[in-house]
């Protein structure tokens, strides 16, 4: 089953999301029309008594793909993958880094750089991670736009650091209850590459073993715990570590280096989760919040499958979920394409100018287009992304290739270029 549909009134004000069959039957029946194509959004032509209900947004922030949900009570009514493009941010950067450097060793015509003149705010991020914030603030005020939205709820640290690090700490049934071992178990699989830590071995099931045992004075701390499977956690017993790996020097050197690493890969993360949520509030709605290992105890308990959009559905205190929805809206963050008139070589030289006009025929570079062809060698319908050129042959990028050479007199716009590309 595919999404809800969003719609909006008269006045574009957001109204309750309808099952796909209302919104053919509205369609049909010509009492709304098409708003925007992604995500689908009706806009009604009549007017409409109905009270809106209350609908949760809800966010897993995640490295490389944020999830997205909204619920209705306990019903899950449409979902949303967005992936981000910070490695390709990155990757820029560091390029326009190694050109720069490279000039200044040549002694190149370059103005000097300038180290001492900068300063950065103490809210600053790096551009690879600002971006991630700043496309989920956007797809958050988008939703708002369109959906009746009362409540956030957020992901906001993967792991509960307190927790984490002091195991012995004490005062309240979270603390102490089932789900501890939720945020322990999920922290060691990321620290350890979800691998037994002795021989290497993988995707088999894993158990927390202590390095230093609890009968020689270990202890519960994170620092003194890895995993291990089965075989090896029975070998080792209670023996110590340089004993049982006497014959391993590389590999306890390895373990001893790697259990004394701190916490700052899960800060690092959950740095832009504090960021992203920093924004949240300023949207005005309620914002709540939950841990990573929360949202695994919810969606292991209600046995639903692993992916973004399901972890963002078990975001936060979830009692009974009922998914109405099979086929997320995958969004993938392309960009608005670049400024750069001049392109260049390996070594930084100029290679080639590229023309700054975009617009050609009334289509832009990044449109999302449908394309009848009936006659020519290239007869079909295609749909995606288009690539303009000057003379009117177009590139479009489908899901299933890329199609060149097509007349702009066969194209259709249907998503004009917002920086994502689409699919279901």
């Amino acid at each position: 089953m595919s999404n809800y549909v969003f719609v909006i009134d008269t006045n574009k004000k957001p109204c309750n999301p309808v099952h796909p069959a209302v919104a053919r039957k509205l369609l049909k029946e010509k009492q709304a029309a098409v708003f925007r194509r992604f995500p689908f959004t009706l806009i009604l032509k009549i007017k409409l008594t109905e009270p809106t209900r209350e609908i949760q947004l809800k966010i897993d922030p995640g490295s490389k793909t944020t999830g997205i949900a909204l619920t209705q009570g306990s019903y899950v009514i449409w979902g949303a993958e967005l992936t981000h493009r910070g490695g390709i941010i990155k990757d820029a950067l560091q390029s326009r880094r190694s050109l720069r450097r490279s000039r200044r060793n040549r002694h190149t015509r370059y103005r000097q750089p300038k180290f001492l003149n900068r300063t950065r705010r103490d809210d600053w991020l790096a551009p690879s991670l600002q971006h991630r914030v700043e496309t989920t603030i956007t797809w958050v005020n988008k939703l708002i736009k369109f959906v009746p939205i009362t409540g956030i709820s957020q992901e906001l640290v993967r792991f509960d650091l307190q927790q984490i690090e002091n195991p012995e700490i004490s005062g309240t049934e979270y603390q102490q209850g089932e789900l501890v071992g939720y945020e322990v178990r999920e922290y060691l699989l990321n620290k350890w590459d979800r691998k037994c830590s002795y021989c290497g071995i993988q995707n088999v099931p894993l158990q927390i073993e202590h390095i230093r045992c609890i009968a020689k004075g270990g202890t519960n701390r994170i620092s003194n715990l890895c995993l291990a499977c089965e075989s090896c956690n029975l070998k080792k017993g209670t023996q110590d570590i340089e004993d049982f790996l006497v014959k391993k020097p590389l590999v306890l050197k390895q373990i001893l280096s790697q259990a004394k690493r701190p916490l700052k890969d899960a800060a690092a993360v959950n740095s832009t989760r504090w960021a992203l949520f920093n924004r949240l509030k300023k949207t005005g709605l309620l914002v709540t919040t939950g841990s990573g290992g929360l949202t695994k105890f919810n969606r292991t308990r209600l046995n639903l499958e692993k992916t973004h959009w399901l972890d963002a559905a078990c975001v936060g205190k979830v009692d009974t979920l009922k998914v109405l929805t099979k086929k997320p809206l995958i969004i993938k963050s392309t960009g608005h394409g670049t400024r750069q008139q001049c392109r260049t070589d390996k070594f930084g030289f100029p290679s080639r100018y590229c023309s700054i006009n975009k617009f050609h025929f009334g289509f832009q570079t990044g449109d999302i287009v449908k394309a009848i062809v009936k006659t020519g060698k290239k007869i079909g319908n295609y749909i995606g992304r288009i690539a303009t050129r000057s003379t009117g042959s177009f590139n479009i990028s489908t899901s299933n290739g890329l199609v060149q050479g097509i007349s702009h007199k066969y194209c259709k716009a249907i998503h004009k270029k917002d920086g994502y590309n689409y699919s279901n």
